[in-house]
């Protein structure tokens, strides 16, 4: 018999709600709820104050779904508080009253360092960078994941070859996907093609914690993760929840592009995150019949942004039509084309950070 999204809520709508003395449909609790086949997820948004109680709930719901023939049941808790958030890292400030610190970041077990890839806006190709430098890492030995946080965009799955729905043996375990080499995890895999992810700041942490300690990494050497771009409550999440080992800032030479990386430069530094470097993409572009070179959104522009504070310009990746084309098929042109001249950009990247002992 297969479950409908109305039979979910109607089984949750028996369910007491211990903040309003109601139930926890009717009291606005139950967020993001997704039934596809036999598989069932929601988030359920609490006040933090009531996060011990709603343990129990959370529990309850989740036994409620499956008993109704759900196959798997992924229910995540979110806290929300009233109070005013902290400083970002804990650091003080101005105004006068001493600001809490907030939580210490914590490593993940067997992951021997993060190392975030970042930008201050969309369309820079942040997302092919990260996929072809996970697996250039891998084709230089190194035990890789890769997280694609970019929850708004999630571009992994497709970029990495991968689908289907991670399993959970245990409704708690998140059993992670691999291919190329890399083990994958993305909230791509975890809601519908081309199903919009409308959640705001509490459920976006929820799940980023979620793909962060309950998927089963095993051991790596280095997660790579693919960030959405900007300076939101995802990268901020992200750095007060793990310990980042650094960030690598993708920007195109343009004026406009650097302007937003300068933002992401700087909200890294409030962080307390090193930068390992810059990443010049869409450097240049050379014609496939004539062979002339031209510089499409200008160069050099992110060379020297990187000599201005002072971090290494890790790599230049030229605009090439085999770049994408291979990264919509599914297996980036590290993988598809390792010889081509593309590749190499990026395996001469994974080289100087293997070299540099950070990846």
């Amino acid at each position: 018999m297969s479950v409908t999204k109305e039979d979910v809520e109607t089984a949750l709508a028996g369910i007491a709600d211990p903040g309003t003395g109601g139930d926890i449909v009717s009291a606005g609790r139950v967020k993001a709820l997704s039934v596809e086949g036999d598989a069932v997820r929601f988030v359920l948004e609490v006040p933090g104050e009531l996060g011990k109680a709603f343990e129990r709930v959370r529990a309850e719901a989740e036994a409620r779904v499956k008993s109704m023939g759900a196959a798997t049941v992924s229910a995540v808790m979110t806290a929300h508080s009233e109070k005013a958030p902290p400083d970002l890292k804990g650091g003080g400030g101005g105004g006068g009253g001493q600001r809490k610190p907030a939580q210490t970041p914590e490593k993940i077990p067997g992951v021997a360092r993060i190392i975030a890839v970042a930008s201050g806006k969309g369309g820079v190709g942040k997302s092919t960078v990260s996929a072809n430098l996970a697996c250039a890492l891998a084709a230089e030995g190194q035990r890789v994941g890769l997280l694609d946080a970019d929850v708004y965009g999630p571009s992994q799955p497709r970029m990495m070859g991968v689908s289907g729905r991670p399993a959970s043996p245990d409704g708690k375990t998140i059993l992670p996907m691999r291919n190329h080499g890399v083990t994958m995890m993305s909230i791509g895999l975890m809601v519908g093609e081309g199903q919009a992810v409308v959640w705001r700041g509490p459920m976006l942490m929820g799940a980023l914690q979620q793909m962060l300690t309950q998927v089963q990494w095993g051991t790596l050497d280095v997660l790579i993760v693919d960030l959405p771009p900007g300076t939101g409550d995802v990268t901020l999440s992200l750095a007060q929840k793990a310990e980042l080992d650094g960030a690598i800032i993708v920007s195109t030479p343009q004026d406009v592009a650097l302007l937003d990386a300068r933002k992401g430069i700087d909200m890294f530094h409030q962080l307390r995150t090193p930068i390992l470097g810059m990443i010049e993409n869409m450097s240049t572009h050379i014609c496939s019949n004539c062979g002339h070179e031209e510089h499409l959104f200008g160069h050099g522009g992110v060379a020297r942004e990187a000599e201005k504070i002072g971090v290494p310009l890790l790599g230049e990746i030229p605009l090439h039509l085999d770049i994408r084309t291979a990264a919509d098929g599914g297996a980036p042109i590290v993988v598809s084309k390792p010889d081509s001249p593309q590749a190499q950009a990026f395996r001469d990247i994974a080289r100087g950070l293997v070299g540099q002992g950070v990846a």
